[in-house]
């Protein structure tokens, strides 16, 4: 029996839906129509069903129940419990960017009124420096350098409560790399969905873009890993077997995501397995 959004079809006779757009949008995601049956529908056919009187009528419900759909859809997609999760890194990382390069632009004003400058602040670090220049500057210098103090207290703000999230939307993921590496890695991806229908090889090299496409490109060595470089067992592994341990992180992450997508629990019988394995393959080997 062929179904369309107005109606059913049925030896030849048709039965029309009853219900307002809501009913309607509803009734779209159950319809299931096999292709080798399926009859390209017109206007036509609703009103000899007697969904409606005319073309404008058809047109008219019909744009209703989309506009309905479409506005259903945005909801859904907004209360994820990962999207906001997603906008929070993003703006982290905006943040971290805008940041950097006030921090930059600060320090060669401050040049100009201090020549000597130039040696110092290189071996000390951007915050301090803003800070210092901040206190023995007057004057619109020394106000923007007291705007990017008050914007890196609010970045500092807002990574805590990403990561404290992160511990919430990611109990598994979060638990392997930390909240705020987590985090990181699944805004990457675009989404818990989408990171949890990622291979771990991909997973492995997530954040790595520039590197892979060089590699595509002009044939450099394949990178070994992306943002899970952030974790203590891969930069803290000799280089001779960091790969085989990104490889290793990247695996467990894998099935950390799907967890967190499925289930949204913390698994600690599969954190327990997953953290030996991937301390054992921290281990060098010996020769």
């Amino acid at each position: 029996m062929p179904g369309y959004w107005f109606g059913d079809v049925e030896a030849g006779s048709c039965t029309p839906f009853s219900g307002d757009a809501r009913d309607i949008a509803g009734r779209i995601r159950t319809i299931r129509t096999s292709m080798d049956s399926f009859v390209p529908l017109n206007w036509e056919l609703a009103v000899s069903c007697g969904f409606c009187h005319d073309r404008a009528e058809y047109l008219k419900k019909l744009r209703e129940v989309c506009f309905f759909a479409a506005e259903r859809d945005v909801r859904e997609q907004y209360a994820g419990k990962d999207t906001e999760l997603l906008h929070m890194v993003r703006t982290l990382d905006e943040m971290d960017t805008v940041i950097n390069l006030l921090s930059e632009r600060v320090m060669e004003w401050y040049q100009i009124r201090q020549p000597t400058f130039s040696r110092k602040y290189r071996r000390t670090p951007s915050h301090l420096m803003v800070r210092k220049i901040r206190e023995k500057s007057r004057g619109a210098l020394g106000n923007v350098a007291g705007q990017i103090e008050s914007l890196s207290i609010a970045r500092t703000d807002l990574a805590k409560e990403v990561s404290s999230r992160a511990n919430r939307v990611l109990p598994n993921t979060s638990a392997l790399i930390g909240g705020l590496v987590a985090a990181r890695l699944m805004a990457q991806a675009g989404g818990l969905s989408q990171l949890s229908r990622l291979p771990a090889s991909a997973i492995q090299v997530l954040g790595a873009k520039t590197a892979l496409f060089a590699h595509i490109r002009t044939h450099t060595p394949s990178p070994k890993h992306g943002i899970i470089f952030q974790h203590r067992r891969v930069h803290n592994a000799p280089r001779t077997i960091r790969g085989r341990v990104s490889r290793v992180l990247a695996g467990k992450l894998a099935i950390a995501a799907r967890l967190d997508q499925y289930r949204g629990v913390a698994d600690l019988g599969f954190l327990e397995r997953a953290q030996a394995k991937i301390d054992a393959a921290g281990m060098e080997e010996k020769p």
